[in-house]
């Protein structure tokens, strides 16, 4: 199914261009041929209103149900968003200080400092994802569904307090890293709660939903929710496999059920300072400053804003948010600037984490009319820099941030090989192990690099090196999420110490084999 129109739309050198419902539907075909999707829900919003929408395959193989404009999605941790709003919107009505300790509201459970001597985690802290929680709140959850947030679809949840037993525990001092969590954003949400004496469900109807227009959102599997809600897939080696659904105890953070043309009006209320043609949630001003780099460990990169994730889209800001569940992917960002956002969700496809978002970012440059003389400027390389460049970056997280792990392994290496600067992550995945090249991306600063993951599609990610008072490069940040790698002396590298510990087990089967050989 597909809706559109012609439209034109603003170029960044004063241009036009032309998109219109067959050129935007053959770019979303491009995808799908390289990118097999069970089903899948793509929208383009401009102007206040879904202009584009396309709807591509099942939202239910049995019931042979198509996807449409209707279809019911888990948008899983765009759910954040909502929960980053609600917050605002007790700040605009004085009764929250985002500076204040988040403890100071809380009353279901208490945020626990490893140090006492550490600054107290604020609200804006848990914001940008900086409040220094863990990806996984206990240690049993590495080892269960949902890192242990989840329960079977219908069974009754436990509350935060108890989920978190009076207080989750701080690992990290407030304000000196970044580690993505349901934590923070579910914590957020209990702050809500706590605030207002209202159930968070509620309070999202009542402030969010129903002032935008979006009837057919809501936080709880309600038995409307329930008969439309699509079906989640997973694609295999061998085909394609149902996913069991769960509900989540850290509803904050990741557990909103809605339809495309909903989430349309969300859009369409990001895109118009915080109201569209329903209603208002925010002040624009509010909004503006949630747009805002509110932690950025290095100024050349986008940073994080307050419940919103920054992008540079070829020199403009696109604000973002990604959600993953089991049998659901789902991308939203917005251009405020290009007056133009675009969302995509899918109930199936095969590792959609991966490239979901920069399908979407790849057709909104179209979108806005980005000109081929806007690709990365080819920057000369200056090898007098590589030795100082080389060696190991360490990721300070703790081994139970998987998805940070998974990522990043250990770190990252930089090196020099065939006579070109490369990084690679120190970590079992083959292609992120391999290493990239690292290419000079800013003719004016020779510290910073892109690498090019190589896959159509997929967009390059921005390294950036910081220096230490010396001059020195001594740091390594990522702009794909606001990660920051600390170098390291490089005799604890631990890609050398494997590469030890491999030879010398290899020597010693070696020594094995040939004392049996003589002994026949």
């Amino acid at each position: 199914m597909t809706r559109s129109g012609s439209t034109l739309s603003e170029s960044r050198d004063g241009g036009s261009t032309q998109v219109d419902e067959l050129e935007t539907s053959s770019r979303v075909a491009e995808i799908l041929n390289r990118r097999p999707a069970v089903g899948l829900a793509v929208g383009v919003v401009r102007d206040g209103r879904l202009e584009f929408f396309h709807g591509h395959g099942l939202a239910d193989i049995g019931s042979n149900t198509p996807v449409t404009e209707d279809t019911m999605f888990r948008i899983a941790s765009i759910t954040k968003t909502f929960t980053a709003i609600a917050v605002m919107q007790l700040w605009e009505k004085g009764l929250v200080d985002l500076d204040a300790p988040a403890n100071d509201y809380l009353r279901a459970y208490k945020l626990i400092p490893r140090d006492p001597a550490w600054r107290p985690a604020t609200v804006r802290h848990l914001l940008t994802h900086s409040a220094g929680l863990p990806e996984v709140a206990h240690l049993r959850g590495l080892f269960s569904p949902d890192f242990g947030e989840g329960v079977e679809a219908g069974q009754p949840l436990s509350s935060l307090g108890d989920f978190y037993n009076g207080g989750i525990r701080l690992y990290a001092e407030p304000g000196t890293r970044f580690v993505y969590n349901n934590h923070g954003p579910a914590t957020l949400g209990q702050l809500v709660q706590d605030v207002t004496g209202e159930p968070l469900d509620r309070y999202f109807r009542g402030y969010i939903f129903e002032p935008l227009g979006m009837a057919d959102s809501d936080l709880l599997r309600s038995e409307k929710i329930r008969t439309r809600l699509a079906t989640g897939y997973e694609i295999h080696s061998r085909g394609v496999k149902t996913v069991a659904d769960r509900d989540l105890v850290t509803a904050g953070a990741a557990s909103i059920y809605s339809t495309p043309r909903d989430m349309s009006r969300y859009l369409a209320a990001l895109l118009g300072g915080g109201s569209n043609e329903h209603g208002s949630v925010l002040k624009a001003g509010t909004l503006a400053m949630m747009f805002e780099a509110h932690y950025q460990p290095d100024s050349r990169i986008p940073g994080m804003g307050l419940g919103f994730f920054r992008q540079d889209i070829s020199g403009h800001l696109a604000v973002r948010h990604q959600g993953t569940l089991p049998g659901f992917h789902s991308e939203i960002c917005v251009v405020p600037d290009a007056g133009i956002g675009m969302m995509a969700f899918t109930n199936g496809g095969s590792q959609p984490d991966f490239w979901l978002p920069a399908e979407v970012s790849g057709v909104l440059k179209e979108l806005i009319g980005l000109s081929d003389d806007q690709t990365p400027r080819r920057v000369p390389q200056r090898p007098e820099l590589w030795e100082d460049l080389s060696g190991w970056y360490r990721l300070s997280a703790r081994l139970s941030d998987s998805r940070l792990r998974a990522m990043a392994g250990a770190g990252a290496e930089v090196f020099v090989r065939g006579g070109r600067l490369m990084l690679r992550f120190l970590t079992p995945i083959p292609a992120l192990a391999r290493g990239f090249p690292l290419l000079p991306d800013d003719a004016g600063d020779c510290y910073v690099f892109r690498i090019e993951p190589g896959e159509e599609g997929m967009d390059p990610i921005r390294i950036v090196f910081g220096q230490d008072p010396g001059g020195s490069p001594s740091r390594l940040h990522l702009d794909v999420m606001p990660l920051t790698l600390e170098k390291q002396p490089d005799v604890t590298n631990p890609r050398r110490w494997a590469t030890c510990l491999l030879g010398g087990l290899a020597v010693s089967g070696a020594v094995g084999l040939f004392r049996r050989a003589g002994r026949r």
